[in-house]
């Protein structure tokens, strides 16, 4: 798998840039206002077009589950196969995107500062059962069985998510921000 660890931040902006190098990986701390609706529908047409059927993860995928946006996205997390993250990652360097984070093979992030765009892809492997797994950090894994998945909607346009189950479980383990503590009602509110 293609290493980004080289890239960096070209252009300062009133996004205020950090860079961490440690371990390393490259990243960059940008503060977004919102990857919206717009934005995440050409992404996952984007990831589409590479051959690859994004798992809409985290708010949006929350959002993908209550049928409506409920609130602003910092940025699109998707679950992608890992074989076509360099293809999806040089798609979006053309398209002007920077590399941000990059902790693969857990997760590579990537942001268009001039547009406010960011996604975050998490590369994922067939478990042969239907299934998915990513890579966690250290020797850590996320799973995400086939029971795990279904179907939602960002605007009009039908995406593979994951289900109010797993989305519950992807949010333990960590203090929630209000973001989280958001998501989780809506959550509660499908049920």
């Amino acid at each position: 798998m293609l290493r980004f660890a080289g890239y960096r931040a070209v252009r300062a902006s009133p996004n205020s840039v950090s860079i961490d190098e440690s371990a390393g990986a490259v990243t960059a701390r940008f503060r977004c206002v919102a990857t919206g609706l717009s934005d995440a529908l050409w992404l996952i047409e984007l990831i589409s077009e590479s051959g690859a059927e994004p798992i809409v993860v985290g708010g949006w995928g929350v959002d993908a589950l209550a049928g409506s946006q409920t609130r602003p996205h910092g940025d699109l997390d998707v679950l992608v196969p890992s074989a076509f993250v360099d293809s999806i990652a040089h798609k979006l360097l053309e398209a002007g995107f920077t590399v941000t984070t990059d902790w693969l093979p857990v997760r590579i992030e990537l942001s268009d500062v001039e547009n406010d765009r960011h996604v975050d892809l998490h590369p994922i492997v067939d478990d042969g059962e239907g299934g998915w797994w990513q890579h966690g950090m250290g020797d850590t894994r996320f799973e995400y069985p086939a029971e795990a998945l279904t179907t939602g909607a960002i605007g009009s346009t039908l995406v593979l998510c994951v289900t109010s189950a797993k989305q519950r479980e992807l949010h333990t383990g960590f203090e929630h921000r209000e973001q989280d503590v958001h998501d989780l009602n809506v959550l509660d509110g499908l049920d």
